[in-house]
Parts: structure tokens; C-alpha cells; sequence
């Protein structure tokens, strides 16, 4: 039995396609873990306030910011969308009234990959024939535009709102009272938990888009140590 050439060996492409709920899960992770963090370390510095107030504070930053970047997410999806319909209508237009122009930039697209000028007019002669295709062929390949999903807008914030409750529960959770009454001692358990889940995420973020899991984990550490240090000793040297 002969052994498969490197050319015939089976070969498994693995390309990530998750990447705008990658992304939206991102977004709201990160300022959901960040930015209640920073609020109740501000409180702590402040050394005026009890666990109480903390928590309802934090409360209403989640519910607020969930909606907030929830809206967001909502209007940036819309927007792509949007904009995708705007240009596919431009290039049905001048598919219908200015043919030549638009063949001319479909052999552009094939000079720029090295076709002969022959190759490039069979292809563009067999592309014209179909109106729909060739226009697809436009938006993707002279816009760099691919067809957004309909419902991406709605699915955008919701991920987006639901990843910012999720993230902004795990700095607040131990201000609440069945882990302590002492703001000071809740601080210090949001620290230890927050700082967990801040590398926790960064590194599996990082892994998932190829990138060094180790660096993205530090590196979202340090943002979020930074956001709460700053807004604890702010608080702390005014008060």
C-alpha cells in the first residue's frame, strides 16, 4: 500500500467563524466586568458608604449600562445593515446604466490576481450574463461587503446586554450581605474574584481568535486593575 504524498494527505482547515457574537460577547464582558468594578471600588474609597448603598449603586449601573451598550449594539448592527442595502442598490443602478464601467472594475478585480486580459473578459462576458451574481460579485469583491444577517441587530444587543449582566455580577456579588456586612472586606473578595474572572476571560478571548492566550489575559487584567485602582484612589484621596 502506498503512503499518501504531502498533497494528497488529509487536511482539516480549521478558521474560526464565530466572530461577531465573539465580538458582541467581548464588548459586553469586558465593560460589564470593568466598568461595575470600578464603580464599587470608587464607593469603597470613598469610605462613606455601607455595602447597601454599593450594591444598589452597582445594581443600577448594570441596568443602565446593559441597556445602554444593549442600544448600541442594537444601532451598530442596524447601521451595517443598513448600509449594505444602500450600496446594493447603487450597484443594481449602475449594473443597469453604466455596464462598460462596471465590467471595466470586474476586470480590475482579476488584473489585480494576475489573469491575462483574455482570461479576464471570458470571465467577465460569463459573469454579465447573470445580473444577480454579477452585482454579488461587486459588493463583495469592490466593496469588500458580505451580506449581513437581518436579524444581526436584535441578536447584537441582546448578547451585548445579557454579556454586561453576566460580566457585572462578578465584581458585585460579594458586597452583598451573606458574604459580609464590611465594605473594605467585600472590596478585597471583589478583587481576588474580578481579577480571576478578568484573566479567566482574556485568556480563553485570546485563545479562541489564535492569538497568545497568556498576553490577552494579562492584558485585560491590567485594564481592569487600572479601572478600579483609579477610580478607588480618586475617590479615596477626595474624601
Amino acid at each position: 500500500m502506498n503512503n499518501p504524498t504531502p498533497n494528497h494527505l488529509p487536511h482539516d482547515e480549521k478558521h474560526f467563524t464565530g466572530s461577531e457574537m465573539v465580538r458582541d460577547i467581548v464588548i459586553g464582558m469586558s465593560d460589564g466586568l470593568t466598568v461595575p468594578f470600578a464603580l464599587a471600588a470608587g464607593l469603597t474609597g470613598a469610605a462613606v458608604v455601607g455595602n447597601g448603598i454599593i450594591v444598589t449603586a452597582g445594581l443600577a449601573e448594570i441596568v443602565a449600562g446593559s441597556i445602554a451598550m444593549g442600544l448600541g449594539g442594537y444601532l451598530a448592527g442596524k447601521t451595517e445593515i443598513d448600509h449594505y442595502n444602500s450600496e446594493l442598490e447603487r450597484e443594481y443602478y449602475e449594473v443597469d446604466h453604466y455596464p462598460e464601467k462596471e465590467k471595466e472594475e470586474v476586470r480590475e478585480v482579476f488584473e489585480m490576481y494576475g489573469l491575462k486580459p483574455e482570461s479576464q473578459q471570458l470571465i467577465v462576458d460569463e459573469l454579465a450574463k447573470d445580473k444577480e451574481k454579477w452585482v454579488q460579485f461587486m459588493m463583495r469583491f469592490e466593496l469588500g461587503l458580505e451580506k449581513p444577517d437581518i436579524n444581526r441587530a436584535r441578536k447584537s444587543a441582546l448578547t451585548i446586554g445579557l454579556s454586561y449582566i453576566v460580566g457585572g455580577f462578578v465584581p458585585l456579588t460579594p458586597y452583598f450581605s451573606f458574604f459580609t456586612d464590611n465594605p473594605k472586606d467585600g472590596f478585597l473578595y471583589s478583587c481576588i474574584v474580578t481579577a480571576l474572572s478578568l484573566f479567566i476571560f482574556g485568556y480563553f478571548k485570546t485563545k479562541i481568535i489564535g492569538q497568545p492566550p497568556l498576553k490577552g489575559a494579562f492584558k485585560i487584567l491590567l485594564i481592569g486593575a487600572l479601572a478600579a485602582g483609579s477610580a478607588y484612589y480618586i475617590a479615596h484621596l477626595f474624601n
